[in-house]
């Protein structure tokens, strides 16, 4: 039985504020009043980025997801992110939003 998303999107949230740890310049929070809206808002200084959870790369996405991460992307950076793709969009993270 695979891992829930909110397993993987608590992991994620823990290890993306190990990342963005500064207290005076990065925040790392759920985002959820909005529907489909991407699930974690990370802001970094003066950037920002957001992330869609799912548990898995096949995993079906919601209405209004696909909009609001290409949006988003198109504005800074935004991305879906699974298990199977984890290492490379924490590296465009990292990229987008260099510590």
């Amino acid at each position: 039985m695979g891992k829930l998303e909110s397993d993987f999107q608590s992991g994620l949230i823990t290890e993306l504020k190990e990342i963005y740890k500064d207290p005076y310049n990065d925040v790392v929070t759920k985002f959820e009043d909005i529907q489909g809206f991407p699930d974690i808002l990370i802001l970094h200084g003066n950037k920002w980025a957001m992330l869609e959870c799912k548990k898995s790369e096949h995993e079906a996405h919601q209405p209004n997801q696909d909009f609001y991460v290409d949006i988003l992307n198109k504005m800074s950076y935004a991305s879906f992110i699974y298990p199977e793709n984890k290492e490379r969009v924490l590296n465009e993270l990292q990229s987008a939003l260099p510590t």
